[in-house]
This record gives C-alpha cells, sequence and structure tokens, in this order.
C-alpha cells in the first residue's frame, strides 16, 4: 500500500542565473513568461524539477528548454524558500549561476518562453516572482567568488592581454584599479601561462598575451596553492599636485 505522508510536500525548482560581458557591462539572460503567473514578465530561466532527476540535471534541461543554452559551468547559489515566494504553491527553489561568453551561445525561446534576451544588470525590467532578490544575490556572489577563484576566465577568449583582463575585473566590479598594480598582482599568483606574441603590423610593439591553464591551475591547487587577489583603486593625486 501506498505510504501516506501527515504533511504536504512543497514543491521544488531551479532556477539558473547566467552572466556574460558584452559592449562594456555585465549582461543577464532573462526569458520572457508565455503563461501565468505573471504572463510576458521578464523572469530568470529555470521551472520545476521532475521527480526522477537530481536538481543541477534538472537547472541543465531547463535552461536549455528555455534558451538553447548549454554545456555550460554551473554552480549553486542558494535555496529560496519563503512561504508566498510563489502564488500557485509552496514553492522552494534552488539557484545555479554561470559565467559564459556571450559569443559562443545563440539563445533561443523555446517551452514556456515567450522570448529570451540579455539585459544589462543594472538596467532590468520588472522581474516575476523574487528573482530581483535572487539576481542580487548572484552579483553579490560573483562580485566575491572573482577574488579568491579563477571563473572570470570563463567570459574571456583563450588568448587575451592582461588589460583586458583587468578590464572584465573592473566591470564586474564597478571600480577602477591601476593597471601596473593589477598586472603585479595577477601575474604574481602565478596562474597565467605566456603565449607567443602577435605582430601589431609595421612600426608596431608587439602586444603581450596570455591564457589560463586549468591543468596547470588544478596542479598547483594540488600542492596547496590558494587563489586570492587583492586589488586596491588607484590612489588619487594629493591636493595641489
Amino acid at each position: 500500500m501506498p505510504y501516506t505522508y501527515e504533511y504536504p510536500h512543497p514543491a521544488v525548482t531551479v532556477d539558473i542565473i547566467i552572466f556574460a560581458l558584452h559592449e562594456e557591462e555585465l549582461k543577464v539572460l532573462l526569458i520572457q513568461r508565455k503563461r501565468d503567473p505573471f504572463k510576458e514578465h521578464w523572469a530568470i530561466p529555470g521551472g520545476f524539477v521532475e521527480i526522477n532527476e537530481g536538481l543541477e540535471e534538472a537547472a541543465r534541461r531547463e535552461l536549455y528548454e528555455e534558451t538553447g543554452v548549454e554545456k555550460v559551468f554551473l554552480e549553486q547559489l542558494y535555496t529560496f524558500g519563503e512561504p508566498k515566494r510563489d502564488p500557485r504553491e509552496r514553492i522552494i527553489s534552488v539557484a545555479y549561476y554561470s559565467l559564459v561568453r556571450l559569443d559562443q551561445h545563440n539563445v533561443r525561446a523555446d517551452s514556456d518562453a515567450l522570448n529570451a534576451a540579455w539585459f544589462s544588470v543594472y538596467d532590468l525590467p520588472h522581474l516575476a516572482f523574487d528573482h530581483d532578490k535572487i539576481l542580487d544575490m548572484a552579483i553579490r556572489r560573483l562580485q566575491g567568488k572573482v577574488m579568491y577563484a579563477p571563473v572570470i576566465f570563463e567570459m574571456l577568449p583563450p588568448i587575451f592581454e592582461i588589460h583586458e583582463l583587468q578590464r572584465v575585473y573592473e566591470i564586474i566590479l564597478r571600480q577602477k584599479f591601476d593597471a601596473a598594480s593589477f598586472r603585479r598582482r595577477i601575474l604574481g599568483t602565478g596562474i597565467l601561462t605566456p603565449v607567443d606574441p602577435r605582430h601589431g603590423g609595421d612600426g608596431m610593439r608587439k602586444k603581450s598575451l596570455y591564457r589560463f591553464d586549468p591543468e596547470k591551475y588544478a596542479r598547483m591547487t594540488q600542492k596547496g596553492f590558494t587563489f586570492e587577489i587583492k586589488l586596491q583603486e588607484p590612489r588619487k593625486n594629493r591636493k595641489g599636485k
């Protein structure tokens, strides 16, 4: 005979925050809902967890079904469980976040989405449910994470210049850094590998190029290395200088 529980069961959903950089801005991928509640409102991609699937499996499925995005790094963010966060029923949501290169993913609306599009995280439409709170926490987590884990390289091309890496940090953290200090600190971590410089043409200097080597980083961490980059804003000139 089937077991009967004394207490009602809450439903479980997943929400997936996808960050990317484009046109000097931190962007987030949103979908426009096709159904009620919050029909035609913009929301973070996500949906219900099926009875026989894991949480991350559900997150990847929902992300692909609603936006076409797949094969991305996912990290669990937080569990949101306020009793009235969803007007339909008692729903607990497990949120994930990811960093991607925007040019590597062709987003498309599908499933229960009318549309899918990138928005600046600082210029958003009204979001459904409690997704403004979820996104706010994801931004704060990202700003902390880039200081002690090399996740930022998910947003960069395989080969880059130091000033390009610095600009990504500046966009995410919303502050400027002294170029010489940044270069010294990031190269001091030892996680970047120089690559052969390319010529800029006649009369132009060679550019110093680098890449992040995940295998090298893994070997370093196995030996006790801990990534941490402490950045300081440029010192302002003293009065009269």
